[in-house]
């Protein structure tokens, strides 16, 4: 089978027939919080509650369900950072295909044990690699070895088309409800998502605007569609946001990119982490960091959507339990809420006192307090984690440290002293 290099909305439509009965239509929600948040209404896409809990599955089923007989014989392969996996391993075993998949040893636990669950005995599981880009690297390797089909999770176009069938969902039920959308936001990683529904709503609903939302540590996309006009490989990335983490976007998705998205954004890790938290405990919604990338963008285009009716695509819910407490870690970092400290502390009865009295504010709290050495009889060094009660107050709160001891190391603006020591 001759492999296509363009997408269109015809493909969408297409793909759309040969999936409706498999994937989830899941549900278009009108958000109250979000909608007077930011004085307008906010619609979320909610593809976290797909049967894989992400849009991946879409694509995958598209991808594997056009391959002929042949080529279904040999099996197939992925590289993931736990969402495709997903949407593979449930397609393999919806059509009994035997599927080797490969993930990054930094996939978070929950993903693979999901995998496992939806492959069953036709998946195989390979860790491999500390990056999607690695482990792609030793999945195409395999590949090529096993004569085995390869199914790309955003560079081909039956994943893309796949992953537009999203975007006809939405604009299904919003011609049903009358309802317009001035702005569309959804998150980047290798662009298959973004570059499926912006294909498609280019087509059917050209007056809205397509935002492509990124990780600020990992913005491939912006980087070769902005920057340099070219695809180009990061050389580092924060692997934080797993889903939206690619360090090379794929020439495909570079290129429809270019023609339909109106803008980018790139997202700090650390307001995401906000966005996972607010969205846990005002909306009751479990959306992981990629997920959660389209909502952190109202944020940052609040003057924009005023008065306008958006749609974000929450595009994931696989977020592990266990990753919760640094979730609330980053938030609070990028909140301006949680602050570290290495400073000399005195070895005298009473010192703990003055400090508490003269330095904190009467609603701060002390998170952390850790010896590093005693260097004398007389000081310590100490590592002092604060906690403030108003962001607002981390002036004072520097001020107050650096009368207490002015030889003091103001931890969080050295990333490599809060690696090492927090």
């Amino acid at each position: 089978m001759v492999l296509k290099t363009t997408v269109t909305a015809t493909d969408v439509d297409e793909a759309y027939l040969r999936i409706k009965d498999v994937v989830k239509e899941t549900p278009l929600q009108y958000d109250h919080y979000l909608s007077q948040k930011y004085n307008c209404n906010v619609y979320l896409k909610r593809e976290d509650l797909q049967w894989v809990r992400s849009f991946k599955l879409r694509g995958a089923y598209n991808a594997i369900s056009v391959l002929d007989t042949q080529a279904k014989s040999k099996g197939i392969t992925c590289a993931s950072a736990g969402n495709h996996a997903q949407g593979v391993a449930y397609t393999a075993k919806a059509l009994n295909l035997k599927a080797v998949i490969f993930m990054p040893v930094t996939t978070p636990l929950q993903k693979v044990n999901q995998v496992k669950f939806f492959g069953a005995e036709n998946v195989e599981i390979v860790l491999t690699g500390d990056t999607f880009d690695d482990c792609l690297k030793e999945a195409l390797v395999y590949t090529d070895e096993h004569h085995m089909t390869f199914i790309d999770p955003f560079n081909n176009v039956y994943t893309i088309a796949g992953q537009g069938t999203l975007a006809k969902e939405i604009l299904l039920e919003a011609k049903k409800e009358k309802i317009q959308f001035d702005y569309l936001f959804a998150a980047i990683g290798g662009g298959g998502l973004i570059s499926g529904v912006s294909t498609y709503m280019h087509e059917h609903s050209p007056h809205t605007q397509i935002i492509g939302v990124e990780p600020a540590g990992a913005s491939s996309m912006y980087e070769s569609v902005v920057v340099q006009n070219k695809v180009v490989t990061l050389e580092h990335i924060d692997k934080f946001v797993d889903g939206a983490s690619v360090a090379r976007v794929g020439d495909i998705t570079f290129n429809i990119v270019k023609q339909y998205v109106n803008d980018y954004l790139q997202i700090d890790e650390g307001a995401v982490c906000s966005t996972i938290l607010d969205m846990y405990s005002k909306q009751a919604i479990v959306a992981e960091p990629a997920g959660a990338l389209s909502v952190s963008a109202l944020e940052f285009y609040k003057d924009n959507i005023i008065r306008k009716t958006v749609v974000c695509v929450v595009s994931g819910g696989n977020n592990d339990i266990n990753r919760m407490k640094e979730i609330e870690e980053r938030s609070l970092l990028y909140e301006e809420m949680k602050h570290y400290f290495i400073l000399n502390f005195p070895q005298r009865p009473g010192a703990l006192k003055e400090f508490v009295n003269d330095v904190l504010g009467p609603q701060d709290d002390i998170t952390k307090f850790e010896y590093l050495k005693k260097a004398s009889q007389n000081t310590g060094t100490v590592i002092i984690g604060i906690q403030l009660n108003n962001h607002q107050d981390l002036e004072q709160l520097k001020h107050n440290v650096d009368e207490f001891d002015p030889s003091n190391i103001y931890i969080n603006e050295n990333k490599m002293l809060y690696s090492l020591l927090i």
